[in-house]
């Protein structure tokens, strides 16, 4: 007896993903790794790709939570961090 088939879903690679979700690669993988955004994963070992799907839920959650004044701001780098002219506290 065969499985149905699986339902078909749509990944997209890099290029594709910053045509519609428009932040830097390094903010994204920062999101990513917080566990804020959906994960990437391998189709191969030189291919990488997201969840069309995924990628459009996080929008439309992150639509949701803007328009109802329960969006939380990312937080910022760590300035105290910075090698060249790091920010210290005004009580050093």
């Amino acid at each position: 007896m065969e499985s149905p088939p699986l339902p078909f879903r749509r990944t997209i690679r890099r290029q594709e993903l910053r045509q519609i979700v428009p932040l830097a690669e390094t903010t994204i993988y920062d999101l990513e790794r917080r566990g804020e955004f959906p994960r990437r994963f391998n189709l191969t070992s030189r291919c990488v790709v997201w969840d069309l799907e995924e990628v459009e839920a996080w929008i439309e959650e992150r639509k949701r939570q803007s328009r109802s004044g329960k969006a939380t701001p990312s937080p910022g780098p760590d300035v105290k961090q910075r090698i060249t002219r790091p920010v210290r506290d005004r009580n050093d």
